[in-house]
Order: structure tokens, then C-alpha cells, then sequence
């Protein structure tokens, strides 16, 4: 699965594919348009594999889908709640706002970070906090989203647990974000797993779209 495009400033891709030998993958992402100039991502790893996996997380993209607005913690719990009687899943989700400030919150092992190219090659600004937890079958007592400025060429980095940590160690930011999830997933996809990363760029205040 590949998909890419724009939401406003923000350019974004999608790569995902199911554990080798399964059809169907239990990793889902979600880029939305969500007014006033914001964007929110969201990547979700349901629990286990196959189509129960992809059930919990075909629930809580809906609902996302549907509350595009809501704050972040809002938006965990309604997820929470739609996936009560699912196994649940892993869930992180980032908002890109109008004042360049990115707004993360995860629950479970989808891991999110902030990547820049710096004098001495690229480094991570931020690393989103992982809580413990599996929503849909048990929330953190403390859902606190946590806030960083981003800048013109940031790269925001969301992947699943079927994707090894040193993915982002050689990234190329040249790149574009299409081919920098297609090299991620292609060199760095577990064979155990399943295995999903998007990556979404701040372009600044008047990207130049490609299509």
C-alpha cells in the first residue's frame, strides 16, 4: 500500500504492507484536512494480525475520519470507545497547526518523531512519549498531548513496530516523502510483522505542488 499527497503545507506519504503470507494488514494511516489551516496524521497498529487486527483499526480511522476537529485527547478517547469490543490497538496521532507547532499524542508502540537536517548530519528534535496502554482496551490515567515548533523541511516520522527503530538513522531528506517511506519499508520492514511509516514534511507557506 502507497499513498502520498498534500494537506495544505504539509506534504505526506504513506507505505504499508501486511506480515508476509497475510492478505490483509492490521496497520493503518490517516492524513486529514482539518480546517483553519491544520493537518492531522495518524498511524494505528491493531493488535495481532489479519482481519480482527484490521477491524479495531478500520473503527477508530472511522471515527477519526468523523472528528476530524476534536482535540487530540478527545479524539483518543472516542477511538477507545469505538474499539471496546475489538483487541484494540496502538495509536499515534500528530496535528500540524497554523502557528508551525506540531501536537503529538500516543498510546502504545507506534512511534513518532521529528526529524531535521542539522550541520552535523540529520538528528531528531523530538521523540513522542509512548504510554503504555492499548486503546480500545486500556487508557493512561493522563492523556497530555505533548507540543513542539516545527520548521520549513521538518519531517514528521510515524511508523509501526513492524518497522526496526534505526529506520530514520540514513534517511535522505533530498528525497521526497514517497520515496522516503517506499525506502523505509522496503529496507527496514520486519519479516514478523506488519509493517507501516508515513512521513509528513512542512514545506513552509507556499509549497509547490507537483501535481
Amino acid at each position: 500500500m502507497h499513498e502520498d499527497g498534500y494537506v495544505g503545507r504539509i506534504e505526506w506519504a504513506v507505505a504499508g504492507r501486511p506480515l508476509p503470507g497475510q492478505r490483509m494488514s492490521g496497520d493503518r494511516a490517516m492524513a486529514l484536512d482539518t480546517g483553519s489551516g491544520t493537518a492531522l496524521f495518524a498511524v494505528l497498529d491493531g493488535l495481532g494480525h489479519g482481519a480482527p487486527a484490521a477491524d479495531a483499526a478500520d473503527r477508530a480511522i472511522q471515527i477519526l475520519a468523523e472528528n476530524r476537529a476534536e482535540p487530540l485527547d478527545v479524539l483518543m478517547v472516542l477511538c477507545h470507545r469505538a474499539m471496546a469490543d475489538t483487541r484494540g490497538a496502538a495509536v499515534s496521532l500528530a496535528l500540524f497547526d497554523d502557528t508551525d507547532t506540531v501536537h503529538w499524542l500516543s498510546v502504545g508502540n507506534v512511534e513518532s518523531r521529528l526529524l531535521s537536517a542539522g550541520p552535523v548530519g540529520l538528528t531528531a528534535r523530538a521523540t513522542a512519549l509512548l504510554t503504555a496502554g492499548i486503546v480500545g482496551y486500556r487508557l493512561p490515567p493522563n492523556l497530555q498531548p505533548q507540543t513542539i515548533r516545527s520548521r520549513p523541511g521538518d519531517l514528521l516520522l510515524m511508523s509501526t513496530d513492524g518497522i526496526v527503530s534505526s529506520s530514520a538513522d540514513h534517511i535522505d531528506l533530498s528525497k521526497s516523502t514517497a520515496e522516503i517511506t517506499s525506502d523505509i519499508l522496503e529496507r527496514h520492514a520486519k519479516d514478523s510483522d506488519d509493517a507501516l511509516v508515513l512521513a509528513a514534511r512542512h514545506r513552509g507557506a507556499t509549497p509547490e505542488h507537483p501535481r
